[in-house]
């Protein structure tokens, strides 16, 4: 097993970007990826939620891992998502990533069947055991449908080829306890999803955060982090307020359940970085939902250029 890699900062959960036909926009990746490392991200993770992974071909999927490596370059980490319900297609998509150049393997639990926390566990080190690459625990009930219990994760930790977990739970209660838990490992990586409690989650001692709206927004999530770690905590939580300003414009402009992806979508393609198209079965915002959306998006692009410019 390869040495344990150590994760901090932004890392962008990134969008795939799509043509028409629902192949990948390869002239858009090469553009968000540079648009996300220019701007100081420590890392990008790729095929995850945000990537609409679940919706890819696996040969867009493979694609993806192929051209994000070779765009990156080593500039930043490459963290790959295998989550499928499928262990084979998760063995190959891991074995792609390691061929490739990435640097750690992201799964959530299979999202279909109903298994225990003890098949779960299972399961997990059976994958950890059989990937050259180390492994990023992802517990996302919201979507996975099967919760990693905390209990569960503190086995799992001690497997030589597990190195962390993200949250994206979105609970303070499953945050404090990750923290508590995991206060005396320090070497078990702590990563935060939903982005509304990146502070929250930093000041509890996470590493980082796995941040949608860094995608369109990179400088704003970078500018929150280094100004925690510097020890600037009312710059951090003016950042943290722009951040929850995103979320609560940009991410629920209609009453949908990808009202974020929608959102995040749409943003690219006002930003020039990507067509913002979605794979089915989701759906871009219809036309008189996007015109209302522009405005918002203008002026959230604009206070944030104020606010950086300060």
């Amino acid at each position: 097993m390869n040495q344990k890699p150590t994760f901090t900062g932004i890392i962008p959960p990134l969008v795939t970007p799509l043509l028409p036909d629902f192949t990948l926009d390869s002239f858009s990746l090469e553009k968000i990826l540079n648009h996300v490392i220019d701007a100081g991200v420590h890392g990008v993770f790729i095929l995850g939620t945000t990537g609409e992974s679940p919706s890819l071909q696996q040969k867009i999927k493979i694609q993806m891992i192929r051209e994000t490596c070779k765009l990156v370059n080593h500039r930043v980490p490459v963290l790959v998502g295998i989550t499928d319900c499928s262990m084979g297609n998760s063995l190959e998509l891991a074995e792609m990533a390691k061929n490739y150049g990435a640097d750690t393997l992201v799964a959530a639990p299979p999202f279909y069947m109903n298994i225990s926390q003890e098949d779960l566990e299972k399961y997990y080190r059976d994958l950890a055991n059989r990937t050259e690459l180390p492994l990023l625990l992802y517990n996302i009930p919201s979507h996975a449908k099967t919760p990693l219990e905390i209990e569960t994760v503190e086995r799992l930790s001690s497997h030589p080829n597990i190195l962390g977990i993200k949250d994206s739970t979105d609970s303070k209660e499953y945050l404090s306890q990750l923290s508590e838990t995991f206060r005396p490992h320090s070497d078990f990586i702590l990563l935060m999803g939903p982005e509304e409690r990146l502070l929250d989650a930093l000041q509890h001692g996470f590493s980082g955060g796995v941040s949608g709206g860094a995608n369109a927004f990179p400088e704003v999530y970078v500018k929150c982090y280094e100004s925690f770690i510097h020890g600037k905590k009312e710059e951090a939580q003016e950042y943290q307020n722009l951040i929850w300003e995103i979320s609560q414009e940009l991410y629920h402009h209609v009453p949908h359940p990808s009202s974020y992806l929608k959102g995040l979508k749409e943003c690219m393609k006002l930003s020039h970085l990507s067509g913002g198209i979605l794979s089915p079965p989701q759906r871009s915002f219809t036309e008189e939902e996007r015109q209302t959306f522009h405005k918002k998006f203008e002026r959230i692009k604009s206070k944030i250029h104020k606010f950086l410019e300060e």
